[in-house]
């Protein structure tokens, strides 16, 4: 099989913290699942600290920082606790999401347009201290451009709504929203600015976001954690890659 051109996978080791601060023990170790993930062939590894660490820890992070090999990707919110954290630790790609206490997890992408001036300010010091920014947004030009506008140099699109549509059928929908995806893609691209996706990616869903040809990486972490249950963190890896290699894989 021929790749074409391969696309990155980045891990998101979230819930393995997520299923040790259940007990407040010090087990599954999120550095662990990392490692693991590292070892299987992830291209990266993404970690969001949050503002109620409520997953990932600041200790965490430090390990990550000192223990990795591939790229870490740190998610945070954009508020000075994190912007301090980030600077101090100066990991590789820097997501920028929106967050809000009461949330399961990350709801939707965020609003650029509205906050571009403050945006604009906040990531300035991230890319001079060499991290790569990227913001986490929707398949929206409006927000494409206040993103291109503020020095994001990568925006990764929201496929929440994608993965929800196919999982309830709503197929006409589904393809509607994947249609988007791909042309939002493709117009940043023309922008300049890398494309990445996540939220949601499945087995089941991934190999029409995965054959978007101007995409360069997805992150997906709920999913895998969750298949690692039943078959192991490195086969339920390797699966997923074998999954994003077909759906790009010429004759």
């Amino acid at each position: 099989m021929k790749i074409l051109e391969k696309l990155r996978l980045g891990v998101n080791i979230d819930h393995v913290a997520t299923v040790r601060n259940a007990r407040g023990s010090e087990y599954p170790d999120p550095v662990r699942a990392a490692k693991i993930a590292e070892e299987a062939g992830a291209d990266g590894i993404t970690a969001h600290l949050r503002e109620d660490r409520r997953h990932i820890s600041d200790q965490d992070i430090e390990r990550l920082v000192d223990m990795l090999e591939v790229p870490l990707n740190f998610e945070m919110a954009a508020t000075e606790e994190m912007q301090k954290i980030a600077l101090r630790h100066k990991p590789h790609a820097i997501c920028v999401v929106p967050e809000k206490r009461e949330e399961r997890t990350t709801e939707g992408g965020l609003e650029v347009a509205r906050e571009e001036k403050y945006l604009a300010h906040f990531i300035a010091p991230l890319r001079e201290a060499g991290s790569r920014v990227s913001i986490f947004i929707a398949a929206d030009q409006k927000q494409v451009d206040a993103a291109s506008r503020i020095g994001a140099q990568v925006i990764e699109l929201h496929t929440g709504a994608y993965c929800d549509l196919h999982a309830a059928g709503r197929f006409e929908e589904r393809d509607a929203e994947l249609k988007r995806l791909g042309e939002m893609t493709s117009y940043a691209n023309s922008l300049g600015l890398e494309v990445h996706a996540g939220h949601g990616l499945t087995y089941a869903c991934v190999q029409p976001i995965a054959a978007l040809r101007e995409l360069m990486e997805l992150n997906i972490g709920h999913f895998l954690i969750g298949e690692a249950v039943f078959r192991g963190l490195r086969p339920a890896i390797k699966e997923m890659q074998r999954l994003m290699d077909e759906a790009r894989a010429v004759s």
